[in-house]
């Protein structure tokens, strides 16, 4: 029996995958359930499992555009694997153990060497072997190029349009560095990323405010109880659950940093989504933790490491990055000391994150060193006027500089849940 595979859904609004890498060849035995691509939407890398088992045969490419629905590969429910077949998957086994395979791989490339019947031919020496092209002998004599210093890459050794467009002249001051260059397509991921990114440029009146934390209260806590909360829930306690309740607790006092345009309709939410930027194997992700207004600091912490895990796994879905009311983007984790983050549409805020670092400040007349972090908000003006959005950064500084009070209600160890 042959069954055809066609693309599921990956989401609502989502018509078109693309076909990002097969983890199988054609003509190999899968099994049940087993990886055999990775497919990008416009918001995430998921895996395709194969629906039986049996000999595949491919219908798409990599790098292929397919709609949903479509079918991308058959497979023999009736065939039976070969005793000494040997599956290449290029993921590796579950177990990370995929030296069986290398070692199979390593035995046919030498037995067919030996034979000489697979081993590949050598490149032939004929009258084209380093003979330009028309067209890349016209790019050649216009920049002046020597022909005989160009590698041709074409059929028999030819100089190729290509070979002379990237051929670099000689300008007197030889490096013998390499100069090449490369290029390769974007992911379906790494467009809509890009094309959100232009648009929120284009449709906002972004604007950027900033401030600075004094992260001192915060290390002293964790310092006091961090063990005994790891020890306990299994989670390490880190800076993204005071910053995000105290982003709800900012939303609360200022709801129109929790609102969106909708048309000519302001839309605003009595519940808090946050949506965290996270980067993962194909790029920027945003997972979304939802109703953050209910979660304690365990619960944040628990919700942030399994996304976070999901998205450097490719496990991510869909509905686990749509619906956020307001963005955390911690850029301090790769050494940002100050950016402005863009607007993740339709929402109206972002909170941008920074480095820590230790710098000497003006405390009650006198100069003390603590650590600091510059804090930015940026903020959509046509519905966030200035006073709400420096009010919104404000109310986030007091927070993160009292924490006992604003969010543990002088009482940590029962908001630790210690």
């Amino acid at each position: 029996m042959i069954l055809e595979m066609k693309v599921p859904s990956p989401g609502e609004s989502i018509t078109e995958v693309e076909i990002a890498e097969w983890l199988v060849e054609d003509g190999d035995y899968v099994e049940k359930d087993q990886a055999i691509a990775e497919v990008d939407s416009d918001k995430a890398t998921l895996e395709l499992p194969a629906e039986a088992s049996g000999i595949i045969t491919l219908k798409a490419e990599e790098g292929d555009a397919v709609a949903v629905g479509q079918v991308v590969c058959l497979i023999d429910t009736s065939a039976e694997p070969k005793a000494d077949a040997t599956t290449t998957y290029k993921g590796g086994d579950e177990g990370g153990n995929d030296s069986g395979v290398e070692e199979n791989l390593a035995k046919e490339q030498a037995d067919t060497n030996k034979s000489g019947e697979k081993a590949p031919n050598p490149a032939k020496e004929t009258y084209a072997s380093g003979t330009p092209s028309p067209a890349a002998k016209k790019i050649i004599e216009e920049r002046g190029l020597d022909a005989n210093t160009i590698k041709g890459t074409g059929k028999d050794g030819r100089i190729t349009k290509d070979d002379a467009v990237n051929a670099v002249p000689s300008m007197g001051t030889p490096t013998g560095g390499n100069r090449g260059t490369s290029r390769s397509k974007m992911s379906m991921l790494r467009r809509k990323v890009a094309e959100r990114l232009v648009e929120a440029k284009n449709t906002t009146a972004m604007l950027t405010t900033f401030n600075e934390v004094n992260m001192t209260p915060i290390f002293e806590l964790r310092k006091q109880y961090k063990e005994d909360f790891k020890a306990k829930h299994r989670v390490g306690l880190g800076f993204m659950s005071f910053f995000t309740l105290a982003v709800v607790r900012a939303l609360k006092l200022y709801p129109a940093v929790n609102s969106m345009i909708d048309g000519k309709e302001m839309i605003s939410y009595d519940f808090v989504d946050v949506s965290i930027a996270v980067s993962g194997p194909k790029g920027l992700m945003v997972p979304v933790i939802r109703n953050a207004e209910n979660l304690t600091f365990r619960g944040v912490e628990a919700e942030v490491k399994r996304l976070a895990l999901r998205a450097r796994d490719g496990q991510i879905t869909v509905d686990e990055m749509t619906g956020g009311t307001f963005t955390i983007s911690n850029g301090g984790v790769f050494g940002s000391m100050l950016s402005t983050p863009i607007i993740n549409p339709p929402q109206s805020g972002i909170l941008g994150m920074h480095n820590i670092i230790e710098r000497p400040i003006a405390v009650d007349g006198k100069v003390e060193i603590h650590p600091m972090m510059y804090v930015a908000l940026s903020y959509d003006h046509r519905i966030i006027d200035g006073k709400e959005s420096v009010g919104f950064l404000v109310a986030v500084k007091e927070a993160l500089e009292n924490p006992e009070e604003l969010l543990m209600d002088n009482n940590p160890k029962k908001a630790l849940e210690m």
